[in-house]
């Protein structure tokens, strides 16, 4: 069932079973906020074995650009279009965040993200081949985050 992500009165509906449910929340609140006030879309979040197309889609863009699995147990995931850009979100029980941002047109930016909540620590398969910049915010905390350029078409 979607559940519309409130950045006013966060919650961790969802994201009970992660171990840092609160700071993912934080976070999941901070990347509504950004949407709402830059775009004004509303941030729609579903159960990931809901939406398998969105997660198969972000797993594909993992493996076949840099041969990434993510081990952690997706909880939710999002996709949606804006200002241009096809995006997609998955929010990982270990606090992981990973987005695609996919630009529309051919030559526009496209990447994906790596987002990890206050608290986690850098999943192994990240580890070695990403550095993490940090940055504060008033819903999540401290956010560490890191990003590839997307080569290939999806």
């Amino acid at each position: 069932m979607p559940y519309i992500v409130d950045f006013e009165n966060v919650s961790t509906t969802g994201l009970e079973s992660s171990p840092v449910a609160e700071a993912l929340a934080g976070l999941r609140a901070n990347e509504a906020r950004y949407y709402k006030n830059k775009y004004d879309h509303v941030f729609t979040v579903t159960p990931a074995s809901e939406a398998p197309q969105t997660l198969d889609w972000v797993n594909r863009v993992l493996s076949d650009e840099r041969g990434l699995v993510i081990s952690a147990r997706p909880l939710e995931v999002t996709s949606f279009e804006a200002g241009g850009f096809r995006m997609a979100y998955v929010f990982y029980e270990s606090g992981l965040v990973v987005n695609v941002m996919y630009g529309i047109k051919d030559g526009d930016k496209r990447a994906v993200g790596f987002k990890l909540s206050e608290g986690m620590e850098v999943p192994g398969e990240l580890a070695s081949s990403f550095k993490f910049a940090r940055q504060k915010s008033k819903l999540a905390g401290v956010i560490r985050g890191s990003f590839f350029v997307i080569k290939g078409e999806y």
